[in-house]
């Protein structure tokens, strides 16, 4: 088991399989020494865990939540790209995008369920540079929406 894997385990956390693309587009693109996802949900064992609107159907804590997931989901895709988690040297950045109200002001704090885990499997390697950004909706009525950057080993 590697380091990155030994982290999870003890974080309670088993990575599902990568998720396959719903539309015309693909998972990940690897340039260089980067490795870029597309956007993944907040799926749990192919269900999202959450679905709505943060400000009218759900609280912050729940949107950090889902955020989590999305986090989980995109570190699946990071070891399909990759091989190993051990080949990622670090999280770039990220970007996370909210399903809310316009009256909704805190997608920063959302954004802080997927940046905490990431902080916490990679240490200062998964800190990162992120945007988040309040949206109308998104896919299948999905709270969260999250894509990432990741640099190569």
């Amino acid at each position: 088991m590697s380091n990155l894997e030994g982290r999870l385990t003890a974080l309670g956390i088993q990575l599902p399989q990568a998720a396959a693309p719903a539309a015309n587009y693909i998972p990940y693109n690897i340039h260089g020494d980067l490795i870029l996802t597309s956007g993944q949900l907040p799926l749990r064992d192919g269900n999202l865990v959450a679905t709505g609107i943060l400000g009218r159907d759900l609280a912050t804590d729940q949107g950090q939540l889902a955020a989590k997931w999305c986090a989980i989901n995109i570190l699946a895709q990071l070891k399909a790209a990759a091989g190993d988690l051990e080949r990622i040297a670090g999280i770039v950045k990220i970007t996370v995008f909210v399903a809310s109200t316009v009256d909704f002001t805190e997608q920063h704090l959302v954004a802080n369920g997927a940046s905490n885990l990431l902080a916490e499997v990679f240490g200062d390697n998964g800190r990162h540079a992120r945007s988040a950004v309040g949206v109308a909706s998104l896919p299948l009525n999905a709270p969260v929406e999250i894509e990432a950057i990741a640099a190569l080993k």
